[in-house]
């Protein structure tokens, strides 16, 4: 009994689920990628989805240890050591399969993990210093990514061409990253984080965010002028007005209420926002290569 408990326990602190708001940025990669080796991009898929990305969200939860809610679980369940050790197997696994996809590849994913491991290990914990943390998450869950998938399908790396799209994929998650702390001020406050969302204040969280999203949108237009990409501005514009419809009621609705700025709320915006730039960006990509 106890040990089915440990198992449903660590399961649900590797937040599986979690990956698919992640996800768009494999796609934005993919669908930019000048040619494609799909057994590569599967692999890539497969090591970030099922193996980066749960095991720093179990990690994660391992040094938290919250009690309260968390990106993608309502009610967590007691964290065990079992979660720990299942982290680093995952991580050990991850960089194996990275050694298939060459050096650039296993250099990328080891830099991942191991900036995870510094923004949550209590020995350092970036993630309690507003802006150091706050960056961490957005290079790493962005820039990062991209030169990773770009690098694994291609089998190369074009840093010269790749630094608009990189920046811009930083500057979405740096967007919208600030949005899932907004409702856990006081449970980050009582473990010692300050994060950009407390420092900025849930109102402050919306406006900057907008702000931040504004620019990213800006780039993203200006990117696919000049990679002569008009499909893709208007695919990926009609994708995402779901998303900006709810970004504005949700805002709007904080105005009248800050109690809005809930867990329910927020991962309804994140489910939207992944699902339709998800759904953008494999057009694009579909588009791209039927060409």
């Amino acid at each position: 009994m106890v040990l089915k408990l440990h198992v449903k326990s660590t399961i649900q602190h590797l937040r599986f689920g979690f990956s698919l708001f992640l996800m768009p940025v494999y796609w934005f990669a993919l669908s930019q990628a000048s040619a494609i080796y799909w057994d590569r991009a599967c692999l890539i898929f497969i090591l970030l989805h099922f193996l980066v990305y749960p095991s720093s969200n179990g990690y994660n939860s391992y040094m938290d240890k919250d009690t309260g809610s968390i990106g993608g679980i309502e009610n967590p369940l007691p964290v065990h050591k079992e979660l720990f050790y299942i982290s680093v197997i995952m991580d050990m696994m991850a960089l194996m399969l990275s050694c298939f996809l060459g050096a650039m590849v296993l250099v990328g994913v080891g830099i991942y993990i191991l900036a995870s491991r510094l923004y949550s290990y209590r020995g350092v914990r970036l993630k309690q210093y507003p802006v150091t943390g706050y960056l961490t998450v957005m290079i790493c869950q962005g820039a990062l990514v991209y030169f990773i998938v770009s690098g694994s399908v291609n089998n190369a790396l074009d840093l010269k061409g790749e630094w608009l799209p990189a920046i811009i994929t930083s500057l979405l998650i740096g967007g919208t990253y600030p949005l899932t702390q907004v409702y856990q001020h006081q449970q980050d406050k009582e473990d010692g984080v300050t994060t950009l969302s407390y420092k900025l204040g849930i109102k402050g969280t919306f406006v900057f965010c907008g702000i931040v999203l504004f620019v990213a949108l800006l780039l993203l237009t200006l990117y696919f002028i000049r990679a002569n990409q008009w499909y893709a501005l208007i695919a990926y514009g009609i994708a995402m007005l779901p998303v900006g419809a709810y970004f504005t009621r949700w805002f709007l609705k904080v105005q009248q209420d800050p109690g809005n700025a809930n867990f329910k709320n927020l991962m309804k915006m994140n489910y939207v926002a992944s699902v339709c730039s998800s759904i953008a960006f494999i057009s694009i990509l579909i588009i791209n290569k039927a060409g």
